[in-house]
């Protein structure tokens, strides 16, 4: 599976936390990331993360645009609640509003995200590759 993984600045330890509690199952997988969020998270695990722009330079454009090509399998997008700059918020719900178009599996909390994982980790997500043998055709 291909997840991407995004975390708003003051989230960005707790997606560390999440990605070294979590490594066993994640390691299975292909991982992508905004530059500043996946380069913490494989400097901090090991694990091996393909790193997109910025989020300010178009990461999560980048991000979108894998998921409307179904290039995504599932998206762990941690967000502050209380942030305040209405761009951040405009570009998390864009990324929000692709993965409900497109049936993208998405996490916007840890709590949400655990339950996710843990699905991942069960096979419960394996009709995700449904969708890739339909976008062939």
């Amino acid at each position: 599976m291909n997840i991407a993984f995004l975390a708003h600045d003051k989230k960005k330890e707790l997606m560390v936390q999440f990605f070294t509690a979590y490594k066993s199952v994640l390691s299975k997988h292909n991982l992508y990331a905004t530059a500043t969020t996946g380069r913490l998270v494989s400097d901090h695990t090991g694990l091996p993360v393909t790193l997109l722009l910025s989020h300010k330079q178009g990461g999560h454009q980048q991000i979108n645009a894998r998921i409307a090509y179904n290039e995504i399998d599932l998206v762990l997008l941690f967000t502050d609640p209380n942030n305040t700059d209405t761009w951040d918020d405009d570009q998390m719900m864009e990324t929000i509003r692709h993965c409900d178009k497109h049936n993208v599996p998405i996490a916007t909390n840890l709590a949400c995200a655990e339950m996710l994982i843990m699905g991942l980790q069960r096979g419960d997500l394996d009709w995700r590759e449904m969708y890739h043998t339909r976008s062939k055709y």
